[in-house]
């Protein structure tokens, strides 16, 4: 650096979190080895969003600005030889989003110091990232703490001249939870025909959108477990459980340019059946006081707030596949594989998940503290992720696990009515509308 030995930027108590409405607030250190001019010492704050159409491309298409102030801390002088420190503090617009970086965009905030030098001399610049958290309230989301339903049925041919019906009835038992929390999912088979099914397997998909000219939809599967098929003429139920990893909470409240959404994906081999629970990642556990209770079980028979992703057959109504005489069995589950913050798959036995350690604190003693939050950024390939306690960001690499033939899928069925055409990266699928 030549004169200047050291120019850095540094925040109060090392915080690196903050909130919306929040003050940063820092020092930035200059040490010179000789006199050093200048015009102007200037400290800026900035948070913005960028989005493009190409996998890791810097060059935005559409962006946008939430906030971009500039303090000057020194006017013109001299930096005599020794160490010289510049104090500043901004305030956090309370609108601004939720920080998150991915392959085809980011929500990014930064302190920027610049020591404004005379003509042709060089100017020196630091810059420091800093993370925002605004918090999603999963108990302002309406009807959060009720179950989700879907239910499809299927006729099929097989064996030339044969026919049979199926029907695919999924369940999870609220619409929203934060990382670290216990999605328990329900599924009921009925295969009223003479052929065996395929594997079933329940998938937690990510899906954001980047929201240029032709959107972009990037779809990941962060976990998945696998079951058994069913027999012929048999009813089957199977129940399991997804631990949610620390993920970027749903919606992102205040950008205009990206979207996240969730879903579970219930699927089916042979034949090919899909049903999709869409629900909410959030920060602030669904209060489940004795006033605000979940419903109990319905009738497995009962279609009762079900949203059917496909019309029931007209004559194979599904009360006649509920017909109390079939007898139900138990699903048995072959694999889990999710998604481990240290990057790496982990395959997990049936019994792994028999209990989740954690999923029954009261949401009151799991509400992020906005230093040391349990969130994720992003599920890219970098990820600043956090933990509880005071630590600084840490690259990660954190690859996604793929369920066996969602490399062929075009997009999960049931979500869009828009047909894509598709562009498929490794453990991703990059969709923009076609013409």
């Amino acid at each position: 650096m030549g004169k200047l030995q050291e120019f850095d930027i540094t925040f109060t108590n090392n915080k690196v979190v903050y909130g919306p409405g929040e003050s940063i607030s820092g020092t930035v250190k200059i040490r010179t080895g000789n006199s050093l001019q200048y015009k102007a010492i200037k400290v800026n704050c900035q948070g913005s969003c960028g989005i493009s159409n190409k996998v890791n491309d810097a060059s935005w298409i559409l962006e946008e600005q939430y906030f971009n102030s500039t303090l000057s801390v020194a006017d013109k002088g001299t930096l005599g030889p020794g160490e010289h420190s510049f104090p500043f503090q901004f305030l956090i617009p309370v609108a601004a989003p939720t920080s998150f970086e991915g392959p085809f965009g980011k929500i990014a905030y930064r302190v920027r110091a610049v020591i404004d030098t005379p003509r042709f001399s060089k100017d020196y610049k630091a810059q420091k990232p800093f993370y925002l958290l605004n918090l999603l309230n999963l108990n302002e989301v309406p009807d959060i703490e009720h179950p989700s339903h879907a239910v499809t049925t299927k006729k099929f041919s097989y064996l030339l001249v044969k026919s049979g019906t199926l029907m695919l009835k999924a369940r999870s038992e609220l619409r929203g939870y934060i990382p670290g929390q216990v999605i328990k999912l329900a599924t009921e088979i009925h295969n009223k025909s003479g052929k065996d099914t395929g594997c079933v397997l329940a998938s937690l998909i990510q899906k954001v959108t980047y929201k240029t000219k032709r959107p972009v939809y990037d779809l990941r599967t962060i976990a998945e477990v696998e079951g058994a098929g069913v027999k012929a003429g048999k009813h089957a139920e199977w129940r399991e459980q997804i631990i949610v990893p620390p993920l970027p909470q749903s919606a992102l409240a205040g950008c205009s340019l990206i979207d996240i959404d969730y879903f579970i994906q219930v699927s089916l081999k042979s034949p090919d059946a899909v049903v999709t629970l869409p629900i909410y990642i959030g920060n602030i556990a669904v209060n489940l006081s004795p006033s605000r209770t979940v419903p109990s079980s319905p009738d497995p028979c009962g279609a009762a707030g079900v949203t059917p992703s496909a019309p029931p057959a007209e004559d194979e109504p599904e009360e006649e596949l509920c017909a109390g005489g079939l007898a139900s069995e138990a699903i048995p589950t072959k694999s889990h594989s999710q998604q481990d913050p240290s990057g790496q798959p982990v395959t997990m036995s049936p019994s792994a998940f028999s209990h989740a350690p954690g999923a029954a604190v009261p949401p009151g003693h799991r509400r992020p503290d906005a230093s040391a939050p349990l969130f994720c950024v992003s599920t890219g390939a970098t990820i600043p992720f956090f933990t509880e306690g005071n630590v600084t960001p840490v690259p990660t690499s954190c690859s996604l696990i793929l369920p066996p033939e969602y490399s062929s899928w075009d997009y999960p069925h049931g979500g869009w009515n828009r047909k894509p055409s598709v562009l498929t990266q490794k453990h991703t699928h990059a969709i923009s509308p076609g013409n």
